[in-house]
C-alpha cells in the first residue's frame, strides 16, 4: 500500500511511476470544489468581462442558510453501531485497491473519491492505494496493509476510513476491527450526498429506497442485544395458547425495513404514474423531448440555465441537483420542444440508485433527442462516456439519438477536444460558463428534432377552432385561406395529428 500512490513497493512493479512528482493527489484533482461566487472575473482579449451568467440560482441562499458546526457531536463512539447512526463525516482517510487499469487511472478514482468526500461535507486528510490482483475477501487490503492504514489513520487523526469500492459486509466489519474506526464504502457515500440533496418529494423516497436496499444486508448487532428474543404475546398479556418465541431484534429491525420499502415502493409507484400522465400529455400534443444527461459536476444544469434561463442550482460540486427538471423550449422557426435535466452518473453508480431512480431515468430513454454532456477538462472524458452510457443501456435508453456536448471548452486541452470530436460521429464542443458554441447547439438541436413531414390540405368548419390551434401549434402551415364553408389549411404535421385530421381531409 502506498501514500499517494508513491511508495517504493509499487515504483519497483511501475516505473513509470517514478517520473512522477509525489505531491500530494489532493492538490491535483480534476477539479476544484469551490463556489464560484468568488471567483475572479475572466477578460477576453477585448478586454470585456466573459459573460458567466448561469442563470437565477433559487436553492443557493437555502441551501447555505443551514451550516455545520462541528464538535457538538453526542452520537455513541462505539464502531459496532455503525449502521444505526447517521454518515458522520469529518475527518477521512481515503483507501483504494488498484487491480487493473494504470496507475494514473488508480489515481483519477481517487481523487474522484475525494471530491465525493468534501461534497458530502468531510475534510479529506490522506489518500492511500493499495496494488493488488484482487481484493482481500477479509479485510478487502489484507491484514498487513490494514495495519499499516491504522497507523496512518492515527497519525493524521482521522475518525473515517472510506474505501473506493463496494465492500461486502463482512470486509467492513473486519476492516473496522483493524482500524478501530468507523470504514465506509463507496455506495454509502454516494447514498449519503444522494440524501442531503434530494429535495422533492418523489427524490426523497428513491433516496430512502435505495438506502434501505443497501442498508438490509449489513445489519450486525451490538453484543448479545440484537440475538435476545422479545417475548411472546404472552407477554403483552395475551394468555394461554399465544405464548412462544418472539422475534429477535435483528428480525424485528429486518421486518421494519422490509415493510417500509415496500411502502416506498408503493409510493413510487404513485407518483411514476403522475410522471407518465405529464410525459403521455407532452405526447398526445406532439411536444418533442430532449434530455440532458451525463457525468456528474460535467455542467448539465449550467447547460440548462442557459438554453432556458432554469434558474436550477448551478455549484461546483457531485451531485449539486438530483431532481429533475423540465423546462419548455422553442427553435427559431417556433417548434416547441421540452428540455429536461437528469441525475448526474458517477463510476460505479450504485445499482440501489439506478433501480430506485428508474422512474426518473425513462424521461431519458422516452426522448427524442439526449444530449450527454462530458466534461471537456477531465483528464480522462472517455471513461465519463463509458459509465454514462453503461447506465444509459440499464434503463434501455441506448437507443436513443445522442449527441456528445463537450463542456467546459474554454478551459479544456484543445487536443482533448479534437479527440472526442473525432472519436464520436455526433459532437460539439460548448462552454455554458462563456456561451461559447450554445447557438449552434441551439440549432443542432433543431436540426434534429422530428419534423412534420405530411402534407395535408383540410377544410375545417369554424367551430373546430381547437383543430386549426392544433396546427399552429404542432405543424408547419403552408398556406391558409379563409372559405364560406370553413377555413383551407395547406400544412405539414405529425403522424399523430394527421389521424385526428382524417375527417376534414380535402383535395383542394
Amino acid at each position: 500500500m502506498n501514500r499517494t500512490a508513491t511508495n517504493d513497493d509499487l515504483r519497483r512493479e511501475d516505473p513509470a511511476l517514478n517520473e512522477r512528482n509525489p505531491a500530494d493527489f489532493l492538490s491535483r484533482r480534476a477539479q476544484a470544489l469551490a463556489d464560484s461566487d468568488d471567483a475572479t472575473p475572466t477578460y477576453d482579449e477585448r478586454g470585456f468581462v466573459v459573460d458567466a451568467y448561469d442563470g437565477d440560482q433559487f436553492e443557493r441562499e437555502e441551501r447555505a442558510a443551514l451550516r455545520r458546526v462541528h464538535g457538538l457531536s453526542t452520537e455513541l463512539e462505539d464502531v459496532s453501531e455503525v449502521e444505526y447512526r447517521q454518515l458522520r463525516l469529518e475527518k477521512v482517510v481515503l483507501a483504494g485497491v488498484w487491480s487493473e487499469g494504470s496507475a494514473e487511472d488508480a489515481e483519477n478514482s481517487l481523487r474522484e473519491l475525494a471530491a465525493l468526500a468534501e461534497t458530502a461535507g468531510s475534510e479529506v486528510l490522506a489518500g492511500v492505494v493499495q496494488r493488488r490482483l484482487r481484493p482481500d475477501p477479509g479485510t478487502w487490503l489484507g491484514k498487513g496493509k490494514a495495519e499499516e492504514l491504522k497507523e496512518i489513520v492515527i497519525a493524521e487523526g482521522a475518525d473515517t476510513v472510506i474505501a473506493d469500492g463496494e465492500l461486502a459486509p463482512s470486509q467492513r466489519r473486519a476492516l473496522e476491527d483493524v482500524v478501530k474506526v468507523k470504514v465506509i464504502d463507496r455506495t454509502a457515500l454516494i447514498l449519503d450526498i444522494f440524501a442531503q440533496h434530494a429535495k422533492s418529494k418523489e427524490g426523497k423516497a428513491q433516496v430512502e429506497l435505495a438506502q434501505m436496499q443497501y442498508l438490509l444486508p449489513r445489519l450486525r448487532g451490538w453484543g448479545e442485544s440484537m440475538s435476545r428474543q422479545a417475548g411472546g404475546q404472552a407477554a403483552g398479556g395475551q394468555g394461554m395458547g399465544s405464548r412462544g418465541p418472539g422475534e429477535t431484534k435483528i428480525e424485528l429491525d429486518r421486518r421494519r425495513i422490509n415493510t417500509r420499502m415496500a411502502k416506498l415502493r408503493r409510493e413510487i409507484a404513485e407518483m411514476k404514474t403522475t410522471r407518465d400522465t405529464k410525459r403521455s400529455g407532452r405526447r398526445h400534443n406532439n411536444v418533442p423531448s430532449v434530455a440532458i444527461a451525463g457525468y456528474t459536476n460535467a455542467g448539465k444544469s449550467s447547460i440548462l440555465n442557459r438554453l432556458t434561463n432554469a434558474g436550477v442550482l448551478v455549484q461546483n460540486q457531485l451531485f449539486a441537483t438530483l431532481d429533475p427538471t423540465v423546462r419548455r423550449a422553442e427553435t427559431a422557426d417556433r417548434r416547441a420542444y421540452t428540455l429536461a435535466d437528469t441525475v448526474g452518473f458517477v463510476r460505479d453508480l450504485p445499482h440501489q440508485l439506478v433501480e430506485a431512480f428508474r422512474s426518473t431515468l425513462e424521461e431519458v430513454a422516452d426522448a427524442d433527442l439526449l444530449l450527454h454532456v462530458v466534461d471537456g477538462s477531465h483528464p480522462d472524458p472517455e471513461s465519463q462516456i463509458s459509465a454514462v452510457r453503461e447506465v444509459l443501456a440499464d434503463v434501455d435508453a441506448s437507443d436513443v439519438k445522442e449527441i456528445i456536448v463537450i463542456n467546459k471548452a474554454d478551459v479544456a486541452d484543445p487536443d482533448v477536444i479534437d479527440r472526442l470530436m473525432r472519436h464520436e460521429k455526433y459532437a460539439i464542443a460548448v462552454s455554458a460558463r462563456t456561451g461559447a458554441g450554445l447557438p449552434e447547439l441551439l440549432q443542432l438541436i433543431a436540426d434534429e428534432l422530428p419534423k412534420p413531414e405530411r402534407r395535408v390540405d383540410v377544410l375545417l368548419p369554424y367551430e373546430r377552432g381547437d383543430l386549426l390551434s392544433r396546427l399552429h401549434a404542432d405543424a408547419e402551415v403552408l398556406s391558409i385561406e379563409h372559405r364560406g364553408e370553413g377555413t383551407y389549411v395547406h400544412a405539414k404535421v405529425m403522424p399523430e395529428l394527421e389521424g385526428e385530421l382524417q375527417a376534414y381531409l380535402t383535395n383542394a
